[in-house]
């Protein structure tokens, strides 16, 4: 493809869209340490996030913020709910007219509780703001695994084209137009998880795990369906999926915060040695 991407944020899911994305069309990674940046271009990894996983040989990395946006077709937001904002006010010094804004965070914005694509929205109003979201752990695709995700945009022939410089491999991608719901159903499913991980912290066993998972679920999706989502997406990928993926893997970030917690540390405790954002 000719559309060049740029992904905003080297942590483990924006590095891994970026090795995704970078066997379809030129992809650039904006990287806030610029060592990182010259180890994912001389070394083809990111240690830090995804150790002994090998990157596509044609990412390239860059630590000027500035070059990642100038050039950009396509802008994917890897960085966390809670930098979002100040991230987007630097992309609107150097990004062009009319690009599409892809968000990859699970989260809602602190203190004003917005969705991010509103958020890319009041920053950038003159672009389109959409989400990538599912049940996506970063070393399984990073491993090969199969995995499904969303793109979701309310312009569907967006998401549409969008979803051929997604999708790659085993890693299928589908499309929703309903933003509200695919963005609330990754936030929200975040807090069932670290319920979830007290339960296990705690040894309640699987019957109290699966009434969490499942009321929960059914929490979420009165909430989302009331605030603008359809219910028929918390069925799906965006919803129960996420889900099941948080709340049950090992790898999940959200649960280990909620077993740490079950097993009586601190949050204070539990965040400081956690160099990923949960």
């Amino acid at each position: 493809m000719n559309l060049k991407v740029s992904v905003l944020g080297a942590g483990s899911f924006g590095t891994t869209m970026a090795h995704v994305i970078a066997r379809n069309a030129p992809t650039l990674i904006w990287c806030r340490r610029p060592e990182t940046a010259e180890e994912i271009n001389r070394e083809h990894t990111n240690a830090a996030y995804l150790p002994d996983a090998p990157l596509a040989d044609s990412l390239r990395a860059t630590a000027d913020l500035e070059e990642a946006v100038k050039s950009a077709d396509v802008v994917v937001m890897g960085v966390p709910s809670h930098g979002m904002r100040s991230t987007l006010e630097e992309v609107a010094r150097h990004i062009r007219p009319w690009v599409p804004v892809v968000s990859l965070a699970k989260g809602l914005e602190p203190g004003s509780y917005l969705r991010m694509t509103e958020v890319i929205r009041e920053v950038l109003p003159d672009h389109r703001a959409g989400a990538l979201t599912g049940p996506n752990l970063a070393r399984e695709i990073m491993a090969g695994f199969a995995a499904a995700s969303v793109v979701a945009f309310e312009d569907v022939e967006l998401a549409r084209q969008l979803q051929s410089v997604l999708h790659s491999g085993v890693f299928r991608v589908y499309t929703n137009t309903d933003v509200v719901g695919c963005e609330l159903g990754g936030a929200l499913k975040n807090v069932i998880a670290i319920a979830t991980g007290m339960g296990d912290g705690l040894g309640v066993g699987d019957n109290t795990r699966s009434a969490v998972i499942t009321r929960g679920l059914a929490e979420l999706t009165r909430l989302g369906v009331a605030m603008g989502g359809e219910s028929a997406t918390f069925a799906g990928l965006a919803g129960v999926g996420d889900l099941v993926a948080t709340c049950t893997s090992m790898k999940s970030r959200n649960r280990f915060v909620g077993e740490q917690l079950g097993l009586g540390k601190t949050i204070d405790e539990i965040i400081a040695d956690m160099n990923q954002v949960a």
